[in-house]
């Protein structure tokens, strides 16, 4: 026996038209790369999706055929999310903080054919032009009067021009929802990327569940800032979740500095925010500058990176922000945890209440997570044995785009690469990744552990554990650290900051001051490359 409901697929268009229908008239505010700020609504953002999907139509691409972006969070990328995938192509959103070469092997592979892209990213655009000969249109997200007298890409056209010579009406294709309907590539930190692809029905699943009391509550009561960028796993959802409930979306372009952000999150009313850790420290450093206060701002989630103690405590205590500490992948759509208290902590000392908040969070209905040993057995909920995180569901990848690397299940599970606890309430904490724990005498040491204590103390801005090579312990960890303007700190000064808060033995064996630490195209800590600019400080570290 069978139920007896309609079938009715679950495809991107449906979330467009949704959104014209019941709220319509909800604000979209873009702080364009032209500097200045643009206003319409939901149903503009539906209309303008509509003469997209016409315009793609009488270019004759087929379904699934690629359409690749190069662009900030603006409506324009907007219009892009849903008049591409809606019309039954692909929509691929290219990291520019990726090296060019990499971004050219990426539209390649993808085997991208059509490039919209703010004149930002021209220089880029004129790079890869030579070296993406499958590439047969052009577009540049602006008015036609903005475009380049000598663009060097022939046939170079407007994006306005482009939509603007379509009607505003278009039939939206029904079509299986596993149909592809996006594609992200992974920010191939060893090796080249490989790309991951979502298909619609994975995609409205994972937006339900982002939309979750416990995961980001939205609501068409929230004005929501996307400071994750649309090129960084579409934006963590948002996009798809703001229409699925009706916030008011406010993008915020290519100004992420600590002194545009806050001006928007006020003029906007923000009230709900994401991004990630190097982004809000910017925004936190701003407000300290100023002595300035947020007036509608209540949660942000904060993710792609571990978040500090130092940095929730700012948020919440001094702020009157709720922190929302999540974890998610490429692979994962991202989502994967996010840190929203169950009502029996509210009870609990702020101090136990922070120990939860640091870390990742419970999985999102959708996502089912194990920790295994090194020989794949299956590993106690005790919060304190450390395992290989693995995790399933329906937006979780099966295969990378082109079989790249053959299926990367283990037994049904995706391998995550981090190692991480789970405690008997089902919080997930994030303790290295992989390739980034350090074995000191035959004990784990959390990398993350330490970064987070030396992120604590009021001179550091920024800081990242890794372990040397020793002749008698294996490993020892060594932490890198970046001081906050004009602040005093020595060496003996950070490593006495740490005890009585981690074991003696996992203490640092030596502080290193930098100018610098290098971060991935996704804001992340490139560990790798911070081991070879150490490399020449040797095994003579902490013998």
């Amino acid at each position: 026996m069978k139920g007896l409901m309609q079938d009715s697929p679950l495809l991107i268009s449906s979330l467009i038209e949704h959104a014209e229908r019941h709220h319509g008239d909800t604000e979209v505010v873009s702080r364009r790369v032209e500097g200045d700020i643009h206003r319409y609504h939901w149903r503009d953002v539906a209309r303008r999706a509509r003469q997209l999907a016409n315009a793609l139509d009488a270019l004759e691409l087929a379904f699934s055929d690629r359409v690749a972006t190069l662009a900030w969070n603006g409506y324009r990328h907007l219009e892009l999310y849903f008049g591409v995938s809606g019309s039954g192509r692909v929509l691929h959103t290219i990291n520019p903080r990726l090296h060019p070469d990499q971004v050219a092997w990426i539209a390649n592979h993808a085997d991208d054919q059509v490039l919209c892209f703010d004149l930002t990213f021209l220089p880029l655009v004129q790079t890869l032009h030579a070296k993406c000969p499958g590439i047969r249109h052009y577009v540049a997200l602006c008015d036609a009067h903005a475009l380049p007298v000598d663009s060097g890409i022939p046939n170079l056209i407007a994006y306005e021009d482009w939509i603007g010579a379509q009607p505003g009406e278009h039939a939206w294709r029904s079509f299986d929802e596993d149909s592809a309907s996006s594609l992200c590539y992974t920010s191939g930190t060893t090796g080249n990327p490989k790309g991951v692809v979502y298909s619609h029905k994975s995609t409205i699943l994972h937006a339900f569940a982002g939309a979750l009391p416990d995961v980001m509550a939205l609501s068409a009561r929230d004005s929501v800032l996307p400071v994750v960028p649309m090129f960084h796993v579409n934006a963590w959802g948002l996009p798809y979740g703001a229409a699925l409930t009706g916030c008011k979306l406010v993008l915020p372009g290519s100004a992420l500095d600590g002194k545009s952000v806050y001006e928007l999150i006020e003029a906007e009313a923000v009230t709900f925010a994401a991004g990630v850790p190097t982004v809000w420290q910017m925004l936190l450093d701003h407000l300290h500058a100023g002595g300035l206060r947020f007036s509608t701002f209540s949660r942000t989630v904060i993710g792609g990176a571990a978040c500090s103690t130092a940095m929730i405590e700012a948020f919440q205590r001094r702020y009157g922000v709720e922190v929302l500490h999540a974890w998610g992948m490429t692979e994962l759509s991202p989502l994967g945890t996010l840190c929203s208290l169950k009502r029996k902590h509210l009870a609990l000392p702020l101090d136990a209440q922070m120990n939860l908040r640091l870390k990742q969070g419970r999985a999102v209905f959708g996502v089912d997570t194990k920790i295994v040993g090194d020989g794949g057995e299956a590993l106690p909920w005790d919060g304190r044995t450390r395992g290989n995180l693995l995790v399933k569901g329906p937006w979780v990848v099966r295969d990378y785009f082109k079989n790249e690397g053959g299926s990367p299940l283990v037994d049904g599970w995706f391998p995550t690469g981090d190692v991480a606890t789970i405690d008997a309430d089902g919080f997930v904490q994030i303790t290295d990744r992989v390739k980034d724990v350090i074995k000191s005498g035959g004990e784990w040491i959390s990398s993350i552990d330490i970064e987070n204590i030396a992120m604590a103390h009021p001179a550091v801005r920024m800081a990242a554990c890794i372990g040397i090579p020793h002749p008698k312990w294996d490993e020892r960890p060594v932490v890198a650290v970046v001081k906050k303007v004009d602040a005093s700190l020595t060496r003996d000064e950070l490593l006495a900051f740490y005890e009585g808060k981690i074991a003696k033995w996992q203490v640092p064996d030596d502080v290193i001051f930098v100018d610098a630490i290098p971060l991935g195209a996704t804001g992340k800590m490139l560990k790798t490359r911070l081991r070879e600019q150490l490399a020449g400080l040797g095994g003579g570290l902490g013998a």
